[in-house]
């Protein structure tokens, strides 16, 4: 307390007071900002997604590590300055302009071979915008499986359309009464084999589909890769025999947790994919066993070969290397796909050399698990 002396004391002490009271709210106020500030720079800090705050004139107040290393900013500047002088990106430009006009604007933004969501809002009220806030999002993934969608479908009607044309061809004709009654058993025969070759194609885009949507069966039973694999090549024999082909399997019991109907599919479509690729008189050598902590599915023939141009691209959708002989075998083009998307369900992958004229081995390593 303030004891008064004199009357101008007396008359300074309620102003004193008052003048150390708010001083003390002041260091309280100012206490709590930087408390709240580090608080924002330790969240922005620790995100995965770069964020930039910018003023009116698009000088950048904040950027955190995130956005630094996505946009190739070596550090953040200690003064406020241009973010094109930070990032000449005209993307990012536009972004900032829409932003601190008061416009919301949503971009795609390509870097370093990533794509990244780029959201600009403006900051501050709409009658009077203060700045922007950008946030940029990786959204890679997402993009790509967007577009494979995209490729999917479009694939898919081209190749639905194929068959139904020649279904409906066909049947148009014997309508009409165009066809010798003698050359109609062979015309309902190229029928049943376009709607086989259609029922085909719409299953294997069912499965295909199933995989992608991880709506198989996820239930995991003990599974003898060897035993399955002597089952397919049982189902598969006459085909082999049709081509005079030797097919043999060789491995032993390999026991591994995964879905059955899922890994019946992957060897199906190996040893099938194998013998229509093999000439008549050649050799398809399946191979099950186990290499440390992997099972691995090996399917060697002596077949066309795949040229080293294609190898990239075969486990892609409705790739072919060779269209005319696809067609002739009656591939669907989208067997390989299934083989891959059947090791990536069960945490594996699968693996491809190929000589032209010497033939291909396929490769499928699973995890052994505790059963193996």
């Amino acid at each position: 307390s303030v004891k008064c002396t004199s009357n101008t004391c007396c008359t300074l002490a309620p102003l004193l007071r008052k003048i150390a009271a708010q001083k003390q709210q002041i260091e309280k106020s100012v206490q709590a900002l930087k408390h709240q500030q580090a608080e924002f720079a330790a969240i922005t800090q620790s995100m995965n997604e770069g964020l930039l705050v910018v003023d009116a004139a698009g000088k950048v107040l904040t950027i955190n590590q995130s956005a630094q290393r996505i946009l190739g900013i070596a550090a953040s500047p200690d003064t406020p300055l241009p973010l094109l002088e930070l990032s000449r990106n005209l993307v990012l430009e536009e972004a900032v302009k829409a932003a601190t006009a008061g416009r919301r604007t949503e971009h795609v933004l390509a870097l370093n071979g990533r794509q990244y969501r780029l959201l600009a809002s403006p900051s501050g009220p709409a009658e009077s915008v203060q700045g922007a806030v950008l946030l940029l999002m990786d959204d890679t993934e997402n993009l790509q499986a967007e577009q494979t969608r995209r490729e999917f479908s479009a694939n898919v009607s081209h190749e639905l359309k194929t068959p139904l044309t020649s279904i409906s061809g066909y049947a148009e004709i014997i309508r009409d009464g165009l066809v010798q009654p003698q050359d109609i058993p062979a015309f309902a025969g190229k029928i049943y084999d376009e709607s086989a070759r259609l029922m085909a194609l719409v299953n294997d885009i069912i499965k295909l589909s199933r995989l992608d949507e991880r709506q198989a069966p996820a239930a995991r039973e003990p599974v003898d890769l060897f035993h399955m694999a002597g089952q397919t090549a049982a189902a598969l024999q006459t085909q082999a025999d049709d081509k005079s082909i030797a097919l043999a399997v060789t491995g032993a019991e390999t026991t591994i947790p995964g879905v059955p109907a899922i890994l019946s599919e992957v060897l199906f479509n190996l040893v099938d994919n194998a013998i229509r690729y093999t000439q008549p008189g050649g050799q398809v050598q399946v191979a099950v066993g186990r290499e440390g902590p992997q099972a691995f599915i090996r399917v060697a023939d002596t077949g066309i070969g795949i040229p080293p141009e294609h190898q990239p691209h075969i486990f892609e959708r409705f790739y072919r290397v060779d269209k005319s002989h696809a067609r002739e075998s009656g591939g669907t083009g989208l067997g390989l796909s299934i083989v891959k998307r059947g090791a990536l369900f069960h945490g594996g992958r699968v693996e491809a050399s190929s000589q032209p004229g010497h033939g291909s081995t396929f490769t499928v390593w699973l995890p052994a698990g505790t059963d193996a």
